[in-house]
């Protein structure tokens, strides 16, 4: 005899009806599915935009920091502990350059001098442009760039020429060479204005002429106030550690020593910092995405009952019905992750190439945020599910 009994068991749905019979439902609500999945995809656009422009941040930073090098000290004249302001040797480069792993020496000094546009420019109006000595091969040691013009040789160190830096030359309204300013009473012409000096943006701002010039045409004592110089890059600490007193013996206590790569090192720290909070932010709109797509189960549980009701009675379990449901959500939850790691990875290629970075997505951060909008849609789902599961097929089939 036929057992009726192995008739009636409910047929299993293949992993692919599974996800066609979650699809229809998707597709049956397109607009609510398209703002549900939108924020979804919102949270996790921002995660991998802002991890994918922090890494693109840090790598262009740490190529600048192999560019201009990280063996660059700065001895800079300061007070002693009885408020005296500190004079560095005359010979302080000549001295610094003895030290053994030494490769480069040079130095700067503050020129007592009001610079103008004009000398029909009030003297107090100097546009925050200062007077500086330098010596002819600084840009050389500190790696900078002359924009137009040129740098200072020889026999221009001893004339009243000037060099601008990139600030400077904006704030004293200077767009070519040949033009003069005043230092004082004196007219100085400008043979060349420099690019920004990374390594020290102070020097921006600074109109520099020579050492010999300084001490002609404006009463400079020969003192240097900033010592540069760069070492081997295994013997920075060890030249640190006696800078000071090799430019000041005695009153090393008034030497402010310095790296101006680490303010660099300091800014992708701050850098750091930054990611986390706009992580936070990220995972907070991810959060109120979740609960937008929990939202919408509920409610298309509610809309569906006689569906429900129908497929319960035609011999669908309850776990097929949670299956399904779930199997909905994590659909609409991988929509919006999708979509968002695209968004994520486009704005961050877009927004690397307006900086002129190498744009970095890192693979963990989209596999990341996929792996966080499945969670979501498993939370999100789980408790519609749940409910539709548990539908009574009479009630369902009875509900107008």
């Amino acid at each position: 005899m036929r057992n009726v009994g192995n008739d009636l068991k409910p047929s299993r749905l293949s992993a692919r009806d599974v996800l066609r019979v979650g699809a229809v439902g998707l597709r049956a609500r397109r607009a609510r599915v398209v703002l549900s999945a939108l924020g979804i995809a919102i949270g996790i656009a921002t995660m991998v935009a802002v991890v994918g422009l922090s890494e693109s941040s840090r790598a262009d930073l740490m190529a600048r920091l192999d560019r201009l090098g990280t063996n660059l000290l700065t001895a800079e004249a300061a007070e002693d502990p009885s408020g005296t302001r500190v004079k560095l040797a005359k010979s302080a480069v000549a001295m610094v350059e003895r030290v053994g792993p030494v490769q480069h020496a040079t130095a700067t000094a503050d020129v007592d001098a009001r610079i103008r546009r004009s000398d029909v420019v009030p003297e107090e109006r100097t546009a925050g442009v200062i007077a500086q000595a330098a010596r002819t091969d600084l840009l050389s040691t500190l790696g900078g760039e002359v924009d137009r013009g040129v740098w200072l040789d020889g026999a221009g160190e001893r004339l009243p020429v000037t060099v601008l830096g990139a600030r400077a030359a904006n704030r004293l309204g200077v767009t070519r060479t040949g033009e003069t300013i005043m230092m004082d009473d004196i007219r100085v012409v400008v043979v060349g204005i420099l690019k920004p000096i990374e390594l020290v943006p102070a020097l921006d701002r600074v109109a520099m002429i020579g050492f010999p010039a300084a001490e002609r045409y404006f009463g400079f004592d020969g003192h240097p106030t900033t010592v540069f110089e760069r070492s081997t890059d295994a013997s920075v600490e060890d030249v640190r550690a006696v800078l000071a007193r090799t430019v000041s013996p005695g009153n090393e206590a008034g030497v402010t020593v310095s790296r101006p790569s680490d303010a660099l090192a300091a800014k992708a720290a701050t850098d750091e910092g930054l990611t986390n909070l706009m992580l936070g932010l990220g995972a907070v709109a991810l959060l109120v995405g979740g609960v937008g797509v929990a939202n919408t189960m509920v409610i298309s549980v509610l809309e569906r009952r006689q569906e429900i009701g129908l497929r319960r009675s035609l011999g669908a379990t309850r776990g097929a019905i949670r299956l399904q449901f779930l199997t909905e959500s994590l659909l609409l939850s991988a929509l919006g992750g999708v979509t968002g790691a695209l968004l994520g990875a486009a704005a961050t290629g877009g927004f690397a190439r307006f900086q002129g970075w190498t744009a970095v997505v890192p693979p963990w951060s989209l596999a990341g945020g996929l792996a966080a909008t499945l969670v979501i849609g498993v939370v999100a789902g789980l408790y519609p599910a749940i409910r539709a599961s548990r539908t009574h097929p009479t009630v369902a089939l009875n509900a107008t």
